[in-house]
């Protein structure tokens, strides 16, 4: 008999044993670097062991992650700050995973009371609404909308009845909704608290239940409520979703939290040119932070940043130059980031006047008495300064110039054309001459 056809049968299960080892490989690689690229910035996670475990699983079943993101509808201005958050959504979307975005038009009636020293005002329905269509606009910037779903919490909360709600209740004890630090603070102060704002992390947390969240994002203020979902899965008889906690990002003054209210923060809906021009300001010990929670570059990248940044003869402008060409690109596109770059560089590095600034025409209001021009009403007029005090106090720190000269008087006699008033390095208005 011959021992062809057993050697034959022997060598092709080799082969079948040789591919399935490596295709396992090839999905623990893969799971691999997907944790790489979603612990890129993470400032703590719950935990490294279960992220790699659904990683693993996930790659193996081909079957996405659930990523969830709940969105309080009560502050729908979008920047650099809170897209932290949904930049790295957007990350774990490109790898293959699905996103579910929860506008809490419910809860959005309570408030979250996380950080907050007293009750929160209570929306209205008409404001819940608006506030989460506004949302709904800006977070698509971002995020890939054929792989997100997105689900508003009244769709479940609104059904429970009083029973279901005495159910969840019970899930809970006073004592540990009382270390939440807000909370704790303020039993402690002897101040107000709501018992509706007691519900607001409970609801959160069946919000994980209800979709079946294997992953909720959320800053570090979310950290309480968060863990509060991992626990209520577990009561429902599901697997507990991971906790990922993105840092706080700070503003272009380099202290402070971004902050629309600060007027440090990089809005994603600004113009091109003002995304390019606010990321320059960013403050050099910032910048791979920056590259870490406001860009996608792989952190392999970001590993060769912080190399290049310890060069003795590293300009870190040029780095930051990268970094505003990547961010402005990100929201605008990368023909409208080369343009942004264009314009930053003929503005500040060749120090001339752009074409496309606003323009003031000179009315009867804007001379003095004496019929000389009045530079600190122009100013202020024209927006660049928000009253005439600021105004003189922008003269008086020697931050004006007139046709690119510098100008440090209130008044301006007889000028015999139009003439452009800069304002520090980026802010010009053209002050058209009446025919």
């Amino acid at each position: 008999m011959s021992l062809a056809p057993v050697l034959c049968v022997k060598q092709m299960t080799g082969v079948f044993i040789f591919l399935f080892i490596l295709e396992r490989v090839i999905k623990m690689i893969n799971a691999r670097e997907q944790f790489k690229i979603i612990m890129k910035g993470v400032n703590h996670v719950i935990s490294e062991e279960d992220l790699m475990e659904k990683l693993e699983k996930s790659v193996a079943t081909e079957t996405p992650l659930v990523v969830k993101l709940g969105l309080d509808p009560s502050a729908p201005d979008i920047h650099l700050g809170h897209a932290v958050v949904l930049r790295k959504i957007k990350q774990m979307q490109d790898l293959g995973h699905r996103a579910v975005i929860i506008i809490g038009d419910f809860t959005g009636k309570i408030g979250d009371p996380s950080g907050k020293s007293k009750t929160r005002k209570v929306l209205t329905n008409e404001q819940v609404i608006e506030n989460a269509r506004t949302y709904e606009e800006q977070v698509f910037k971002i995020l890939d909308k054929d792989k997100t779903e997105l689900r508003f919490n009244s769709e479940w909360l609104s059904k429970l009845n009083f029973e279901d709600v005495i159910r969840l209740a019970g899930k809970v004890t006073v004592a540990r909704i009382l270390e939440r630090d807000d909370f704790e603070n303020r039993y402690k102060k002897n101040e107000p608290i709501g018992l509706h704002e007691f519900f607001y992390p409970l609801m959160q947390a069946y919000d994980s239940v209800e979709i079946k969240a294997d992953i909720e994002m959320g800053g570090t203020d979310q950290t309480f409520n968060i863990l509060m979902g991992r626990t209520l899965q577990k009561d429902f008889g599901q697997e507990s979703q991971i906790a990922l906690f993105m840092p706080l990002l700070e503003g272009t003054d380099g202290i402070e939290k971004m902050s629309k209210s600060l007027g440090n923060y990089i809005g994603i809906s600004e113009d091109a040119v003002m995304v390019f021009q606010k990321t320059m300001t960013v403050p050099d010990d910032l910048i791979v932070k920056y590259f870490e929670l406001a860009t996608d570059i792989h952190p392999d990248e970001v590993d060769k940043i912080k190399l290049e940044l310890q060069a003795p003869k590293i300009n870190p402008r040029d780095v930051k130059m990268r970094l505003a060409r990547e961010i402005t690109a990100l929201y605008w596109g990368e023909g409208e980031a080369k343009n942004a770059e264009e314009h930053f560089k003929a503005v500040f590095q060749k120090n001339l006047i752009p074409d496309d600034i606003d323009e003031l025409l000179l009315s009867p209001d804007c001379f003095t008495q004496d019929g000389e021009i009045d530079i600190v009403k122009i100013i202020s007029k024209s927006g660049i300064a928000k009253s005439n005090s600021e105004a003189r106090r922008l003269i008086a720190q020697n931050a004006l110039k007139i046709n690119g000269e510098r100008f440090n008087a209130f008044q301006l006699s007889n000028p015999q054309n139009d003439f452009v008033i800069q304002v520090g390095k980026a802010k010009f208005v053209k002050v058209k001459m009446e025919n």
